[in-house]
């Protein structure tokens, strides 16, 4: 069979190889480095691979595991894995994506995907490190291109024609999941590459990147100042104000706001009346707390990026980690804000974000570096002629990236394409209580980072295949709370809407049950 990789012809066997074959295999600008069968239950992941809390590797079935590197360029090495289960393929496949500044093999997500009958592939996108550090970045302009999108696309390829040739046939459907960064992945794939993939699932999109971390900058710069900082000690007391202020104006008191953007807090009530203590605000903080609502603005008043909304401000994954930190710069928009500018933008490793200006830096990122890192183009026509499917999701928690920045490129592909045509490819949900890609007070489990075998209702994964491979449309998708340590105790259930729709409380009936809600315009 045919198949064309990076503009070049290449010829794939009909009949299926054997796995230590694929090792001969030739690809453009690529090396395969090892092809080798994996017995099952024989993988070991790297010494540096997290502690697998959902995925036993003991418990994988045989799978063909192909090792390689990819160069674009003379500055580029990608290395890319593809895995192949040995028997039971289901003639999927399943691209993966990377959060943060990437820099590593996604080995539970590729193990995922083979326990349940995919094929499946992951980069580092042309480097090596934590997804926290941008080192790599510096005097690399051909590895940040990498980064941006050249990697995934090429894996893209390589890991089709890996299928081809192991199987005999091409996968009959291909699929893109991934959150943060890599919900950026995911929607630069649909704008850029619409035939890479037939559903992409986008989590949390960072695809506003170079205004996303000039926001980051800025508040960065201004909770540097002593005066400005917001100590962690005060997050519980200002998330008691919002829930206070809008916990119940969807009629259910659960320590969740359904509809943030509807919540009319102000900052100003919890400005200290007496002595300063960790239930009130001092001035300084108070001004700092609005413009982080507010979000970033330039000198006009324009905003570069949207702010944060009320509700999960503490928590595990709340504004202590990504925000304020538990002391100054040691929050994780501190080590992305910098790390971009430093590394990527200005390219000087003793950058100092004190000189952050918004107007001027801002434009400096998007002049060097949007073509490259951006998604945002709302013209999706490519990918919708050729039938590919693409759903966003969003957590209205998230303290990493503002949930409102995916209602406005969900609004400005309506723009551009007009809501009928949207309406055919194109569904947004929005998971109240839930923060960056997970976690949070809320109902944040809903099939988003497995292929695990459930039905459209309960796993927007396999809403997604349902919608590419049967035509039906998503509607309602059951999200789960799970009882903290416990994979299986269920506290809350709750349905999430296809975007502007919001979960409605019947009147009656528990309200940790998705059965006594349904879905109505807001």
């Amino acid at each position: 069979m045919k198949v064309i990789l990076s503009g070049v012809l290449l010829t794939v066997p009909m009949i299926a190889a054997t796995c230590e074959g694929l090792a001969a295999l030739k690809l453009a600008h690529t090396s395969i480095a090892k092809a080798q069968t994996v017995a099952a239950g024989a993988f070991d992941p790297p010494p540096a691979e997290p502690s697998p809390a959902a995925l036993d590797y003991k418990k994988l079935p045989a799978f063909c595991r192909v090792q390689g590197v990819i160069e674009p360029s003379s500055d580029s090495h990608i290395e890319f894995e593809t895995w192949l289960p040995v028997a039971g393929w289901n003639g999927r496949y399943e691209g993966l994506g990377n959060g943060g500044f990437a820099g590593s093999i996604d080995f539970r997500g590729l193990g995922d995907a083979v326990s349940h009958g995919y094929a499946g592939s992951s980069t580092d996108t042309g480097h090596k490190g934590s997804a926290i550090d941008a080192k790599w970045a510096l005097g690399h302009p051909e590895k940040v291109t990498d980064f941006g999108y050249r990697a995934i696309h090429a894996t893209a390829e390589n890991a089709k024609a890996i299928i081809s040739a192991f199987y005999g046939n091409a996968p009959r459907h291909s699929y893109f999941s991934s959150c943060s960064n890599g919900g950026r992945e995911a929607l630069m794939e649909a704008q850029r590459y619409p035939a890479d993939y037939d559903g992409i699932l986008a989590g949390a999109p960072a695809n506003y990147w170079t205004h996303l971390l000039s926001s980051a900058a800025a508040e960065v710069r201004m909770l540097g100042e002593p005066a400005s900082y917001i100590p962690a000690a005060k997050l519980p007391a200002i998330e008691a104000a919002t829930l206070a202020a809008c916990d119940r104006q969807d009629g259910v008191s659960d320590g969740v706001i359904n509809d943030p953007s509807r919540c009319k807090f102000a900052p100003a009530e919890l400005m200290c009346r007496g002595p300063e203590s960790n239930s009130c605000l001092t001035a300084p903080e108070v001004a700092s707390l609005e413009k982080l609502y507010a979000g970033a603005r330039d000198s006009h008043g324009q905003p570069i990026f949207p702010g944060r909304v009320p509700g999960g401000e503490t928590g595990p994954g709340g504004w202590g980690l990504w925000i304020t930190g538990q002391a100054p710069g040691t929050s994780l928009m501190f080590a992305f804000g910098t790390g971009f500018f430093g590394n990527m933008v200005f390219e000087d490793a003793s950058w100092d974000f004190h000189t952050f200006q918004t107007d001027r830096d801002t434009k400096v990122a998007d002049d060097k570096l949007a073509r490259a890192l951006n998604a945002t183009d709302p013209d999706l026509k490519p990918f919708r002629i050729r039938g590919g499917k693409l759903i966003v999701y969003h957590g209205w928690n998230d303290p990493a990236i503002s949930p409102l920045s995916s209602i406005n490129y969900f609004r400005s592909v309506r723009a551009k394409m007009g809501a009928k045509e949207e309406d055919g490819f194109l569904r947004l949900y929005l998971a109240p209580g839930m923060a960056h890609c997970g976690g949070g007070p809320g109902p944040d489990s809903f099939g988003q980072g497995t292929v695990a075998a459930a039905d459209p209702q309960h796993s927007i994964s396999k809403a997604l295949e349902n919608w590419v491979e049967n035509g039906t449309a998503p509607g309602p998708i059951i999200a789960t709370k799970l009882e903290t340590g416990s994979p299986t105790t269920v506290v809350r259930t709750r349905p999430l809407c296809p975007y502007p729709e919001v979960a409605r409380y019947a009147g009656s009936g528990s309200t940790d049950e998705a059965a006594n809600f349904s879905c109505v315009a807001p």
